[in-house]
């Protein structure tokens, strides 16, 4: 299957604690079905001292499930879904809210 989402798109997040955050795609697992987005679903992880670490409070990105984010419609900057459709003998995929063929 065709990845609709992919690695550097601009996404909103739908439901959760983040709801309405916008972010970029740093890395999509369609294994798992779940997507890293830089800024949001931040966690902390606490990692004791060593002598190679410093140890501490560390923040990262946890993955969010695909289906709790949409693509910015390239238009008028709301959620879309995405569909493709054949331009000449190229797949390419566009916003179906406004038409707009995304980039990539």
């Amino acid at each position: 299957m065709a990845a609709k989402l992919r690695k550097g798109d601009k996404v909103v997040v739908l439901a959760g604690k983040d709801k309405g955050r916008e972010g970029e795609i740093a890395a999509v697992m369609p294994k798992d079905g779940k997507a890293i987005v830089t800024g949001i679903n931040e966690v902390v992880r606490h990692t004791k001292q060593s002598q190679t670490s410093q140890g501490g409070r560390l923040r990262k990105e946890a993955p969010i499930d695909l289906s709790n984010i949409a693509l910015i419609d390239p238009k008028d900057g709301g959620p879309t879904r995405v569909g493709f459709r054949m331009e000449g003998d190229k797949k390419v995929r566009f916003a179906k809210k406004s038409g707009e063929v995304i980039n990539g």
